[in-house]
């Protein structure tokens, strides 16, 4: 419908709407998110049929600060601490439901957990704060197609719906998401927080969740097996492009590529150009009949999150 300058004046339009029930696109630091109250069952409604979203798929509720949080859900010991030293920021926490807990239960898809994040985008801050109450806000897209990162990127997937533009999203990639549900913290997603930094701030392991694919796929947002997906085929690993495809690289190489998510080998800058060049790749390889393969990427920090998006989009 509109883009609007993260101005004063946009923010309070954008808030006012979200309280009467509407849908807004929001920056935040990881990608821009759908929008709605958190309390109001028929937004997220709204959000579910907006996106074509499964509904046992849950959604991440975002609120302003820890305070916040604490009212929605119970921290044991492993949240609080996560908490205090990683938000506000790409960090979602998995937590039990308060017993009084105001948001509707169609956010956690019936279960008697929540998915809380504290975002760090300062157009997102303002917001929160002008609705003031929680909001649900997956990523600004059609269910299993790429991340937007960037206002543009949502104008062209869900044109009817308002964006706020806060420019470039500054990591490009979805939150991490552990669950904190009893003494044994679950990695269940990886995102723009690495494993890492989140173990050495426990000073313990994070434990797998379990196997079956239909429980991994209700923890958490984002585990379904296709997911964050470009409309033409993927091929990972590659050397060099095969006949008909583009071929997007990582750190020094001679092939010749559509685009190089990061030339010098540095992960948070090829994450942070990660959907931005499957975008720009996804429509170039479109309108040429191609399909897309991209280079191998270390398994190593922020390179556990890029693949698995590159996984999931290529499932």
């Amino acid at each position: 419908m509109a883009l609007y300058p993260a101005n004063k004046q946009a923010i309070a339009a954008c808030a006012d709407k979200l309280k009467q029930g509407d849908l807004v696109a929001l920056p935040t630091e990881t990608v821009y998110g759908l929008a709605g109250d958190a309390t109001n069952g028929e937004a997220i409604a709204a959000i579910y049929a907006t996106k074509a979203r499964p509904q046992f798929n849950p959604l991440i509720c975002h609120v302003a600060d820890i305070a916040a949080a604490r009212a929605i859900g119970r921290f044991n010991d492993t949240a609080e601490k996560l908490a205090a030293a990683f938000w506000p920021g790409p960090l979602t926490l998995v937590v039990p439901r308060q017993a009084d807990c105001a948001i509707h239960p169609l956010a956690s898809a019936g279960l008697d957990t929540i998915a809380l994040r504290v975002p760090a985008h300062e157009t997102a801050q303002k917001l929160l704060r002008a609705v003031a109450r929680p909001l649900v806000a997956p990523s600004a897209n059609p269910s299993s197609r790429l991340s937007p990162s960037n206002a543009a990127h949502v104008a062209a997937m869900l044109p009817d719906i308002d964006v706020l533009d806060g420019g470039a999203c500054a990591i490009g990639l979805e939150s991490s998401i552990i669950g904190c549900l009893d003494d044994t913290p679950l990695w269940l997603r990886a995102g723009g927080l690495a494993r890492a930094d989140i173990e050495a701030c426990l000073e313990t392991k994070l434990a797998e969740p379990p196997e079956e694919k239909a429980t991994q796929a209700r923890l958490a947002p984002g585990r379904l097996a296709r997911h964050y997906a470009p409309q033409s085929g993927l091929r990972l690993n590659a050397e060099a492009a095969l006949e008909n495809e583009l071929l997007i690289g990582f750190g020094t190489t001679t092939e010749p590529c559509f685009a190089n998510l990061s030339a010098m080998g540095d992960l948070a800058e090829a994450a942070a150009n990660l959907f931005f060049v499957l975008h720009s790749a996804d429509k170039a390889a479109q309108q040429s009949g191609q399909s897309l393969a991209v280079m191998a990427i270390p398994m190593e920090g922020l390179g556990e999150a890029i693949n698995d998006r590159l996984a999931r989009a290529a499932a």
